[in-house]
């Protein structure tokens, strides 16, 4: 099904606008939005759904997406609706996933990454990348602070977002599921810590790191079968999280390898 829309007072632009700026529509209406070819690529080659892609034939040529509903829309009104610049003329509203602890699918030593009320989308963008990078099995987010579809999110992440197992959920099950699978958990924190690098990953592994400001709960600490600490030689006392996700998880795929 195709239509042409020139009006941004329609229905659907409104609707569109409407997902890209607030979580409770999001949630609400299980839609979510994706721009740019590469991001879109990635969401549906992962298994997600499309259900309206919005193209303008100026920028993104003739090109139609089967299976869903493709409306046309000039470059004027193109401008008004693109969350950010560069999209190559491509904006799809989806259909949004359950991301449950029960959906993880681990193989026999996994390596888990585990995020604890992650605020910023682009802290939590850029901790995908790294785990796609990584080779990590899955992202477990603990009590967020922003959804999974926040634009912002998936622009950081470069569609990672899609390609990363990832569960959302409260602290206390993330614990008791590691727990259940006898996978280790790395507690990221300055306290009663060693250097990352004396702590063996090469097993069934999960790193856990908390906010810059305020770090792990204390229920994470004291679930803990091993805490690290990233060595801090200058004044500051913390790195941004994303950063140290990067370090740590280099680290587990280093040690992995020498092992081999």
């Amino acid at each position: 099904m195709t239509e042409t829309i020139t009006s941004a007072s329609n229905p659907k632009i409104r609707r569109l606008l409407l997902l890209q700026a607030k979580a409770s529509e999001r949630k609400e209406s299980g839609l979510f939005v994706v721009e740019g070819r590469r991001e879109i690529e990635h969401c549906l080659n992962s298994g997600y759904k499309a259900d309206t892609v919005f193209l303008c034939p100026e920028i993104a040529g003739t090109e139609s997406f089967p299976g869903c509903r493709n409306v046309i829309v000039g470059k004027d009104l193109y401008g008004k609706i693109a969350y950010r610049g560069g999209t190559e003329g491509i904006i799809a509203e989806v259909r949004s996933s359950g991301h449950s602890l029960e959906d993880l699918q681990l193989g026999c030593n996994p390596l888990i990454a585990v995020l604890e009320s992650v605020e910023k989308p682009g802290n939590l963008g850029a901790v995908l990348r790294t785990c796609d990078a990584a080779g990590a099995d899955a992202l477990i987010v603990c009590d967020p602070r922003t959804d999974l579809y926040n634009p912002n999110l998936i622009r950081a992440s470069l569609g990672a977002v899609f390609t990363v197992q990832t569960a959302v959920c409260a602290g206390s099950e993330a614990i008791s599921f590691l727990r259940q699978r006898g996978i280790r958990i790395l507690t990221a924190q300055l306290q009663d810590s060693t250097p990352y690098y004396d702590c063996p990953m090469t097993g069934p592994t999960a790193i856990v790191m908390g906010t810059e400001d305020k770090g792990l709960s204390t229920p994470w600490r004291e679930a803990s079968d091993a805490k690290i600490r990233i060595p801090m030689l200058g004044r500051l006392d913390s790195l941004n999280v994303s950063v140290s996700a990067s370090i740590l998880l280099y680290e587990a795929v280093r040690q992995r390898q020498n092992n081999h």
